[in-house]
């Protein structure tokens, strides 16, 4: 009961922000993934994973219940890292919670519904099911295995975050000899997530694809860093392409170049709309990014770099918290599938009159000052860890360094960056710098 209640104490801390807001935290994407099951409608920029998470919750009565979940959810995968590192107590549990909570962004993860809440799931539960997995009864590495499954498979961006997790999980059991045992539960979720994009693309878009639609964010990536750019100015007009009629446009912005009404993807030569002109433009974009990669691979390889590197210091909560574009991507899905008094909280809410991010914007000097302030505490921790052989405490160390760095590549290199693809992770820091310098009196 003990540890119960410190689960939910922890939960109700890390999501403060929703009771400041008045409401749970929304982005404008967050109304594709009600529309998901709401219309229905399978989009085509978007797995059809968290939709159908959150319908599971929110139960058409209030987005509340699936931000409570999330907050579990964390809560208690904080709890069993703190068991698999020695001892989880309910005052040390609260004291970790309290930290995320107040000197992190974690809460604006975690209250947000969006599917970036998953990418520190996954980091843990990974840690957990390779070097943690002793200290989990069975029916815990059920569940962390379906979190799991459904944290890879909810954005595109945690399958190579959980690769390298199955990558660390090897690396780290050799010294125990299992290495081999540990890498094989931690792919277990990674194939069940490969098997549930598969099937559910091949359900919604006739395709067998992991993603089916995923090179026009790939092109709109590498337009923005010019190699793209320059193959369309060299190949066109004979290649015949789409894009050759916009090479006067060319580079724009990878944001601009998808979601701009006036973009190139989405409004043709003679001004007229192309709905779903993402999805349009896949096959194409699949054969301009073939030809880049081949001809520019340095150009290519030099861009993600210096992309991942940018988005790894580029850290803060501002970018989610606007009322951009809610009125016309959200509000509409809460009027259409929720109650009324549901629509009337969204619009009371801070966040829905545009005043939310300018309350909380100094949290950010705050935040990046702990962030700072993790990184010679995580080396002495880690250095403790080295002097006692611990290998599970120096696994955590691993997964949390790795996990940073591989989010920041799949995200900022691989797409654009931007402060919130960092922050959703960056929190994992400093709470395991607490974590491992209290370990021993725990």
């Amino acid at each position: 009961m003990r540890a119960a209640a410190a689960i939910l104490a922890g939960a109700a801390l890390l999501l403060w922000p929703a009771v400041l807001n008045g409401y749970p935290l929304v982005f404008s994407d967050t109304g594709g993934f009600l529309h998901q099951t709401l219309g229905p409608l399978m989009l085509w920029d978007k797995p059809w994973i968290y939709g159908p998470l959150l319908h599971l919750t929110h139960w058409r009565v209030s987005l509340w219940l699936p931000m409570v979940a999330q907050g579990l959810v964390v809560s208690h995968l904080l709890w069993l890292v703190q068991r698999a590192l020695g001892g989880a107590a309910a005052g040390r549990h609260l004291a970790v919670c309290l930290v995320a909570a107040l000197l992190t962004g974690a809460p604006f993860t975690g209250a947000m519904l969006m599917p970036d809440v998953f990418a520190p799931v996954v980091v843990l539960a990974l840690f957990l099911l390779g070097p943690g997995r002793g200290s989990l009864g069975a029916g815990e590495r059920g569940w962390v295995v379906a979190l799991a499954s459904v944290g890879i498979a909810a954005h595109l961006s945690h399958l190579p975050l959980a690769a390298a997790m199955v990558a660390l999980a090897l690396l780290a059991g050799l010294p125990r000899r299992r290495g081999i045992v540990d890498a094989a539960w931690v792919a277990v979720p990674v194939v069940a997530a490969v098997v549930l994009l598969l099937v559910t693309n091949l359900v919604g878009h006739g395709r067998l694809a992991l993603s089916p639609h995923g090179a026009t964010f790939m092109l709109a990536r590498l337009q923005a860093d010019g190699p793209a750019t320059e193959v369309i100015r060299d190949r066109c007009p004979d290649a015949g392409w789409y894009l050759c009629a916009f090479v006067d446009r060319l580079p724009m912005d990878a944001n601009d170049f998808l979601w701009r009404p006036d973009s190139p993807v989405n409004r043709d030569a003679a001004g007229q709309p192309r709905f779903l002109g993402g999805a349009l433009i896949s096959a194409e974009a699949g054969k301009i990014v073939s030809e880049t990669l081949r001809a520019h691979p340095v150009a290519v390889m030099e861009a993600v770099l210096s992309n991942t590197l940018r988005q790894m210091v580029t850290v803060g909560v501002g970018d989610t918290l606007g009322a951009e574009n809610l009125a016309t991507a959200l509000r509409p899905r809460i009027a259409e599938g929720f109650p009324p008094r549901e629509l009337a909280a969204f619009d009371a809410g801070m966040q829905a009159r545009g005043v939310l991010a300018a309350v909380v914007a100094p949290l950010n000097a705050l935040d990046a000052g702990v962030l700072l302030l993790a990184l010679p505490l995580l080396a002495w921790g880690g250095w403790r860890a080295w002097q006692a052989g611990d290998v599970v405490a120096l696994a955590y160390l691993g997964a949390i360094l790795l996990g940073v760095v591989v989010n920041a590549a799949a995200t900022g290199g691989l797409s654009g960056v931007f402060p919130r693809y960092q922050a959703r992770i960056a929190w994992l820091l400093p709470v395991a710098a607490m974590l491992l310098l209290s370990r021993r009196r725990a």
